[in-house]
């Protein structure tokens, strides 16, 4: 009798098993064609810069790239802006490239930006961005939002908050 409990028993953990394995690798193939075509609508999404001309990220294809998005509002955002130009100043040399999308009115973006002296490259995204940073992991819509693509133009790294300079610098490292 001790010996079928037994059995049993060991039956139900390989079946439970069985069933968290599926159905995290369901999930996984399930959430991977979204995050791959939230990643191409962002390479091919044309943004202004902050002279007003229309450019697109997948003219960095090739570079790991680095994509904040960000607000002139949002105090970790301001705060986090100086570390994100010395890792920019640091590994563009090696092909990295920071772009910050501001999800804000293009005026305040420009002023803010020539204020700070960001050395890489300002985009304004608008509102309308927010839903392409919640396809790529945003889940909770928060500023600032960081995507790290490898040169590929896969998703290495998203981070919702803000960064370090360290915790950006460990990630990117490997990366170039």
């Amino acid at each position: 009798m001790a010996n079928k409990r037994l059995q049993a028993g060991v039956f139900l953990v390989v079946a439970a098993l069985a069933g968290i394995a599926g159905f995290y690798f369901n999930r996984a193939s399930l959430t991977f064609p979204v995050l791959e075509g939230a990643t191409q609508r962002l390479m091919l999404t044309s943004f202004p810069d902050l002279g007003g001309k229309t450019q697109t990220l997948s003219q960095w294809r090739g570079n790991v790239l680095v994509v904040n998005f960000w607000a002139t509002w949002c105090t970790p955002c301001r705060e986090e802006i100086p570390a994100l130009m010395r890792i920019h100043k640091k590994y563009a040399p090696k092909n990295l490239q920071l772009v910050g999308i501001g999800v804000d009115d293009a005026g305040k973006i420009r002023d803010y930006a020539v204020s700070m002296r960001i050395d890489y490259v300002v985009l304004v995204g608008g509102m309308g961005i927010l839903g392409v940073s919640n396809d790529l992991g945003n889940q909770s819509g928060v500023l600032p939002f960081t995507v790290v693509l490898d040169r590929t133009g896969k998703v290495a790294y998203t981070h919702a908050g803000a960064l370090t300079e360290a915790a950006l610098d460990a990630v990117v490292a490997p990366l170039l």
